[in-house]
Order: C-alpha cells, then sequence, then structure tokens
C-alpha cells in the first residue's frame, strides 16, 4: 500500500470517528444534565401540590432552576459514565473491525491492471500464466471501462503475445477514451498496421500518425513510422523530409540517429533512381523488397530474457520491455523487435523477420546480429539514461537453441 494510500485511510478513519463520537459524548452530558433538570422540576410540582412550596416559593425556584447555571451538565465526577465507555469502545473497535474486513476482503491493488499482469508475468511459468492474466485483465475492463490506462497495458499485453487484432482493438477503446494522447494514438496506429496483413501504413494507422504529428511536430515516434509510411508507398521524398526533421531532435551520436541518416540515404537513392547503398555487413539479396510471405520461413532466434534481482527495486510492472535484434555490423535500427511489459519477466520471445518495420531490414539479410533486451520507463524504443538493459556478443543469424540475457546494466 503507498504512503498516499495510508493518509487517505487515516484521514476518512478519523472523520468518521468524529461524526460518530462527537454527538455520542455530547449526547451523554446533554442526557444527564436534562434528566436532572427534569427531576429538579418535578420535586418541585410535587412540593407545591402538596403545600410545601408556596406558590411564590415555586415561582421563585422555578426561575432559578432555568438559570444557565443551573441548566449547565453536572461536575465530571457527576456525570454518568455510560457515553465515555462507550465513545472509548468504539474509538477501539471501529478501526480494528475496519483493518479486519479490509485484509478479510479489500484488495485495491487487484483493481490495478498492471499487478494482474505482474502476478502472472513474475513466476516463469510461460505463456499459459501471461494468457490468464490477459484474460483477467480483459475481464476487469469489462467491469471497468473507462480505464484508459488498463486498455492501454491490455493492448500493449496482447502486442506481447502476438495478438495483434486484439491489441487494437484494445488500443482503440483507450484511444477514444483519450483522444489528444499523441503517443497512445501513434501505439494504436502501430498496432493496426502489425494486424494488417502486409504490415503497410495506411488507411486509419496513417490518418492516426498524421493527425498525432500534425499535433505533436516533434514526436520521434511519430516521425519515424510517418516516414516509413511515405517509403512504402514510394513517396521518398516525403519520406526524405520526415525524416530530416526527426534527425535533429535525436543525439547527434547515437546510433539511432546514425541508422536514421542510412535510412535518409536508402531512401534519397531510390528518389533519385540511383543504385540503393548497401549497409556494412548486410547480405545482398534479390528478394523483392514488397515480398514479405517469406518473412516467417527466416531465422528464428529464441530469446529468455530474465532480470537480476538487484535491479528489481528499480522497475514498475508497467514499465516497457523491448527485446530487439540488430546487425552487429551495420545499421543500430532494430530489424526485430517485441514489446512487452516489465510485468512478464522472465519471458520468451522469438523474433523472426516479419517483426521487422521495413523490407530491407531484416534478421535474414545480416549474417551477425546482436540481440537485447532494455526496460524503459518513457516507453520510448530509443534508449534513455537510466533505462536497464542486456546485450549479447555478436552470433550468426542461424543461431540454434535460445539466447539468454539478464538486465542487469544501467544505461549511462
Amino acid at each position: 500500500m503507498s504512503i498516499a494510500f495510508l493518509l487517505s485511510a487515516a484521514l476518512m478513519l478519523i472523520a468518521t470517528l468524529a461524526f460518530v463520537l462527537v454527538p455520542l459524548l455530547r449526547g451523554g452530558a446533554a442526557t444527564n444534565a436534562t434528566s436532572e433538570m427534569r427531576r429538579r422540576l418535578q420535586a418541585l410540582q410535587t412540593a407545591r401540590a402538596e403545600g410545601v412550596l408556596s406558590e411564590a416559593e415555586y415561582t421563585a425556584k422555578q426561575a432559578a432552576l432555568a438559570a444557565p447555571e443551573a441548566a449547565s451538565p453536572l461536575p465530571d465526577r457527576t456525570r454518568s459514565r455510560t457515553a465515555f465507555r462507550c465513545a472509548f469502545a468504539v474509538a477501539l473497535l471501529l478501526p480494528a473491525a475496519a483493518i479486519l474486513l479490509y485484509r478479510q476482503f479489500g484488495a485495491p491493488q487487484a483493481l490495478d491492471p498492471a499487478n494482474l499482469v505482474a502476478r502472472a508475468g513474475g513466476d516463469g511459468e510461460g505463456h499459459g500464466d501471461i494468457d490468464a492474466a490477459i484474460a483477467q485483465l480483459a475481464a476487469k475492463m469489462q467491469q471497468d471501462p473507462g480505464n484508459a490506462e488498463g486498455w492501454t497495458l491490455l493492448g500493449r499485453a496482447y502486442q506481447s503475445t502476438r495478438r495483434f487484432a486484439e491489441a487494437a482493438g484494445a488500443l482503440k477503446h483507450a484511444h477514444e477514451l483519450a483522444p489528444d494522447d499523441a503517443d497512445l494514438a501513434i501505439d494504436y496506429a502501430e498496432a493496426l498496421v502489425f494486424a494488417g496483413k502486409d504490415r503497410r501504413i495506411q488507411g486509419e494507422a496513417l490518418a492516426l500518425i498524421e493527425q498525432a504529428v500534425k499535433a505533436h511536430p516533434e514526436n520521434q515516434k511519430g516521425l519515424w513510422l510517418a516516414g516509413i509510411a511515405d517509403s512504402q508507398a514510394g513517396n521518398y521524398a516525403a519520406a526524405v523530409e520526415k525524416w530530416n526533421r526527426l534527425l535533429p531532435l535525436l543525439p547527434p551520436d547515437s546510433n539511432v540517429a546514425a541508422s536514421v541518416r542510412e535510412q535518409i540515404a536508402h531512401a534519397q537513392a531510390l528518389r533519385d533512381g540511383k543504385p540503393v547503398p548497401t549497409p556494412a555487413g548486410k547480405v545482398a539479396t534479390t528478394t523483392s523488397a514488397t515480398d514479405s510471405g517469406s518473412d516467417d520461413a527466416g531465422p528464428r532466434i529464441a530469446i529468455k530474457v530474465a532480470l537480476d534481482p538487484k535491479l528489481k527495486d528499480r522497475i514498475a510492472p508497467s514499465d516497457t520491455l523491448f527485446v530487439f535484434a540488430k546487425a552487429a555490423s551495420g545499421p543500430p535500427m532494430p530489424l526485430a523487435i517485441a514489446r512487452l511489459t516489465a510485468a512478464q519477466l522472465p519471458a520468451s520471445v522469438t523474433l523472426t523477420d516479419a517483426m521487422g518495420m521495413l523490407p530491407n531490414m531484416k534478421i535474414s539479410t545480416f549474417p551477425q546480429i546482436i540481440v537485447g533486451a532494455r526496460i524503459s520507463k518513457s516507453g520510448q524504443a530509443i534508449a534513455q539514461s537510466g533505462d536497464l538493459q542486456a546485450l549479447s556478443a555478436p552470433m550468426p543469424n542461424s543461431r540454434h537453441g535460445p539466447v539468454e540475457l539478464t538486465i542487469d546494466q544501467v544505461v549511462p
């Protein structure tokens, strides 16, 4: 439980006790005073009726009895202790009962969508537990359809298990609830692309990306995907324009900037009808850029990812986990990438050519690759200071058997 929750609960408990105890304590004193006054008045009336008091004496004593000092509560030593005993019991038993009932029936963490995934992702039993957690989260979202964050997490969970159509459906709900969230709109567009058979950025996905970039011209992922859309459509000049806008937003010496520059050179060559430059380390191929039918028949890189226990306290279940493959020598842009959540650690992922975004950037076209895993709090594919990661040594793209990665490094 968070400190904020505990403080809120304590304040609510104090307010509840105040509503109960103040009237109770006041009621006890007031009841005693009223009863005593009624008793004295009755005695005066009896004395007058029996002739003990004259009418004048009765009137004088009645007036004295009605005076403020006579109407005040009795001294503490004569006041009834019943109200105080009752108040003490309530003050003691009410919080105790609330705590016991909370422990028995209350579980607010179960309403947190991230924790639904965390409970299944932490035991390492594989996709069966992940699927069960996703099913629980999906059921929870039917009960709480207005939770944009929950729909977003559900969409990303679907993406991590390659259920792209369902991911698009969940992210659509999230986008409808938060239409001004550019990052969410782009994630939804990306899910639509992967849900399509040809992985082309067009239609609704393209409209979402263009709208997000128009509203947020410096959105890096939006500019990157918009350039890919132009490249896929054969509009290489527009792709160059988008990626040239992206470059100044990146650290100039970063691997990502180098990869973007390479894609710009590639698009410029296609725009000008010149030979396309072959990146260092890339194997020449005669496969058509539009032929994606053999993607699943290419290399399949199995990866098992775990987290160093020493870094466990530095992550949250909703942090983004990227598992990727890139060329050992050549462009640093990922050749294939899977997006999960940190809640799913330890995780098993298989990377294939089908998981790339550009037809000329596949695992099968680079003989030597590096695989890696990175946990990002920002959700950005570009590495940020403080991200946690693990990288393998260079290996052939035909490797058999799983690659085991333990995330134990902090990006400086």
